[in-house]
């Protein structure tokens, strides 16, 4: 075993040693990893694996050489995902060193390098020789199966924490997306300040709103959809095939909650070390929300991998959140004396001193519908004093909003509004829901 520390840069064979570098990594990859096989002698084969963005250099490929050997300045072709081949010419040939690219006068195969002179080229195609082009098999990216809806921010609170907040700049940053992220699909709308976004799961939309966020910008997201297709006529959803390594204490607890979110179990493997890898055929629908309980169901020890199977006919309704929320009735400061009268309604999001809008989610009820909550209102002084008055008053722990969890919390009639300094949940709608 290797434990290792990216944060802190170092590897170690010794749980109990001082970790100093990531020396022990490194040995342990040159004893146990086998070197590339290739033939420098052989025409190029290089295939595009990944794809970075320069504003000088334009699309860069970076990919491993197979066979033959590249110069920078030589002329080669591509061989795209339909069979055409695109000749041009290498104009930037650079290989990396740590975490810096370097530049390149050639490289040959086993070389991992990036290339730039391809505009057109994605994941999956081969650079070859333009006078024997010969490609490799095609690497497939699997479709989008989610979609949410990106908007501009029209909160009360709208403008007042982000740098880039119009629909312009949000456009232009959807298209420097898509120059490196092959999976994600950008559409216009009926309206200019909305787009709809699809990607390959929660978590790969979740990375995009957080960088975005990173960057500075402001917008607010409708929660996950899934995408449906009609196949023979008949309306069918995206499945995945879910395989889980759980301890062994979480066993039944992930397989009852998976069973309401319409998953069937396919095969179950108990190891020697106290763990069991569930391998399950479910709706996309059914992972919508289910990272943050599968973490909670595990205690954080359990790995979790899916990928897309197909599309089957629709499995019916899936059980989701079932409790109401509470809602801000006004705009201001939430007070400890407003938040502690209404503590038994529910759990808060928010503690005092918290800035909330009319309309704003703050909480979750105990019950099935929203309620209405005003948690600004402040007590009234008198020149009475309490028996009880120096009675220490606490108030329970907030549920901390992240932005997966809060992604993953929303319901249909709701947004979460993303700003570089908050994450807000709030209600699409003034009228409260019944559920």
């Amino acid at each position: 075993y290797l434990f290792a520390s990216g944060l802190e840069g170092y590897a170690k064979d010794d749980l109990d040693a001082e970790g100093v570098d990531m020396q022990p990594l490194f040995e342990a990859i040159l004893r146990h990893v086998p070197p590339p096989v290739g033939d420098a002698a052989k025409p190029l084969q290089l295939q595009v694996t990944t794809l970075d963005y320069s504003d000088y250099l334009g699309r860069i490929v970076i990919g491993r050489i197979h066979n033959g050997t590249l110069k920078a300045g030589q002329q080669a072709a591509l061989v795209t995902e339909t069979g055409e081949i695109v000749k041009a010419k290498i104009s930037k040939l650079m290989g990396f060193e740590g975490l810096k690219r370097v530049d390149l006068p050639e490289a040959s195969a086993g070389n991992i390098v990036a290339v730039a002179g391809f505009a057109s080229a994605n994941i999956g195609e081969t650079i070859t020789c333009p006078n024997e082009p010969q490609a490799l098999p095609l690497i497939k990216v699997d479709e989008p199966t989610l979609q949410m809806t990106f908007s501009v921010n029209d909160s009360p609170f709208a403008g007042q924490e982000g740098d880039f907040v119009t629909s312009r700049q949000l456009r232009d940053r959807f298209v420097r997306e898509l120059e490196t992220n092959v999976a994600l699909r950008v559409e216009e709308t009926d309206s200019p300040d909305k787009f709809l976004i699809s990607g390959r799961g929660e978590l790969h939309l979740g990375i995009l709103i957080e960088t975005m966020r990173r960057e500075g910008y402001e917008f607010q997201v409708s929660p996950p959809q899934v995408i449906y297709r009609e196949v023979n006529g008949e309306p069918c959803e995206p499945y995945e095939c879910l395989v889980l390594d759980v301890p062994e204490e979480a066993v039944g607890s992930c397989i009852e909650r998976l069973g309401q979110r319409k998953g069937e179990m396919q095969d179950m493997q108990v190891s020697a070390n106290g763990r069991t890898q569930l391998e399950f055929i479910i709706p996309a629908r059914g992972l919508v929300g289910f990272r943050g309980e599968f973490l909670r169901l595990t205690r954080g020890d359990g790995i979790m991998n899916h990928s897309f199977l197909d599309y089957r006919p629709l499995s019916g309704e899936v059980e989701m959140r079932r409790n109401g929320v509470i809602v801000a009735f006004e705009e201001g400061i939430a007070t400890f004396y407003a938040l502690k009268n209404g503590e038994d309604r529910g759990v808060y999001f928010i503690t005092p001193g918290t800035k909330v809008y009319k309309g704003m989610i703050i909480g979750e009820n105990n019950r099935p519908q929203d309620l209405e909550l005003n948690v600004c209102k402040t007590k009234q002084l008198t020149n009475h004093r309490s028996a009880t008055g120096d009675e220490l008053v606490q108030l329970q722990a907030p549920v901390e909003m992240s932005l997966e969890r809060a992604l993953e919390y929303i319901g249909s009639d709701e947004l979460v509004e993303v700003t570089p300094k908050s994450v807000r949940l709030r209600k699409l709608s003034k009228k409260l829901a019944k559920r």
